[in-house]
């Protein structure tokens, strides 16, 4: 078979149909395997194309990782969930069984007051009680009407950015609640930040494709897929026949390459619209934040909504990851411009002495289609695209937004659609 992209979604796929006995060929559009999730140098320094998180409750990304030789228990620094800001306010939740720690952490806000705090668990409990299901036309600011706005901009606004990429004025309800279910009810750990503690390319694409060498899986770099032909009961990548093809590459390359097979489906792939992330590293020698990840209140001119210092997660120290999400205005305005913003929102943000020195600007990643826009009723391409054909990739249909997990699941499924799914021990 042939898997088109080396993705997250393309690994997944390729690792599992040749655990199940099948022959199998990669081809990979950039030099190196990752996708949009890989690690890029700047300065002397590695780094990443963007800042990634995972929760406890990525089961199938956690099994990937085992698979190929890498340890999730060392690449990852696992913390309680925690939404933190530079002052010390905001929600941290304990260790352990995910909803008593999301009471006790709620009841713990004394910033709130108790009527915001009340609301908030009686929200919380209605979601619960509808099986965290609701209309499909219903977007996340209608979901929470009636929370305090406080509570809005401390804890919703920030955990819809963070899993959806999208404003929760847009964002699909619900896809926001199976994140939230997922989160809070997959048992202990399912809730906690998995925070990378080596660059991107050490999580999976390195250490995959090592294992493609020894299974004997060939990785073509630098292989753009000019054409896909059916052919004899099965599909030609560029002439070469093969019995069955996974296309893992992106929504816009697949929608290219299927526009004569599948012009519906085409179509659909090509519908559908994006929303940029945009990474500002600064450096700051010296300089340490009271914890690994933390929040901070955006603003139309302060931009970032999160802030990682790699320094302790293992990375350069000194070096400051400041995400801005839905970041569509600041690539208009310009990476320059994003840039001067976080570095004014740097030294506000924080306590005087916070950094040594003025922080300095070190390298600018914008990833300008990070995730499509998990909007309300989005309707998604399907696996499927024809006998033979199968389509992988964060933005497939399922049930997630375009996540790292997301996008794992769905290599996977493409797998076992097309018959090659490994048994699970």
């Amino acid at each position: 078979m042939a898997v088109v992209g080396a993705g997250w979604a393309g690994i997944a796929a390729a690792v599992h149909a040749r655990r199940a006995g099948h022959a199998v060929q990669v081809f990979e559009m950039a030099p190196q395997p990752g996708g949009r999730a890989r690690s890029v140098h700047a300065a002397g320094v590695a780094l990443d194309n963007g800042q990634h998180i995972l929760i406890g409750a990525y089961s199938a990304t956690l099994e990937l990782m085992r698979l190929v030789g890498a340890d999730p228990a060392a690449l990852l620094r696992r913390l309680p969930l925690a939404l933190q800001y530079p002052d010390g306010g905001g929600l941290r939740l304990s260790a352990g069984a995910p909803v008593p720690a999301f009471v006790r952490a709620v009841l713990a806000r004394r910033d709130w007051g108790w009527r915001a705090r009340l609301a908030l668990l009686a929200h919380a409990a209605r979601w619960a009680a509808g099986g965290f299901r609701c209309a499909p036309a219903l977007n996340v600011a209608e979901l929470c009407r009636g929370l305090p706005p406080v509570v809005q901009a401390d804890l919703i606004e920030p955990l819809c950015i963070a899993a959806l990429n999208t404003a929760a004025l847009r964002a699909s309800a619900q896809v926001f609640l199976r994140v939230l279910r997922d989160a809070l009810f997959s048992g202990p750990g399912a809730a906690d930040l998995l925070l990378p503690a080596a660059p991107l390319g050490a999580l999976l694409p390195e250490p995959a494709a090592a294992w493609f060498d020894a299974q004997g899986v060939r990785l073509h770099r630098g292989a753009r897929v000019s054409r896909l032909q059916a052919h004899a009961g099965g599909w030609r990548v560029d002439g070469e026949a093969f019995d069955a093809v996974l296309l893992a590459c992106s929504a816009t390359e697949a929608a290219r390459l299927c526009q004569g097979i599948a012009p519906e489906w085409a179509r659909q792939a090509a519908a559908l619209r994006y929303e940029p992330i945009v990474t500002v590293y600064l450096q700051c020698r010296g300089a340490r934040l009271a914890l690994p990840m933390t929040a901070l209140h955006a603003t139309p001119e302060a931009p970032a909504q999160f802030v990682f210092d790699l320094g302790a997660l293992g990375g350069a120290e000194g070096v400051f990851a400041f995400v801005i999400s839905g970041a569509r205005g600041w690539v208009r305005r310009g990476l320059q411009a994003a840039a001067d913003a976080v570095r004014a929102q740097a030294q506000s943000a924080f306590a005087p002495g916070t950094w040594p020195a003025a922080p300095a600007l070190l390298h600018v990643a914008a990833e300008k289609r990070a995730t499509f826009q998990c909007t309300p009723g989005l309707q998604r391409p399907p696996a499927r695209v024809a006998a033979g054909l199968w389509a992988a990739g964060d933005y497939v249909a399922g049930p997630y937004p375009a996540t790292l997990e997301g996008a794992v699941r769905s290599g996977r499924q493409a797998a076992a659609n097309a018959g090659m799914q490994a048994a699970v021990p």
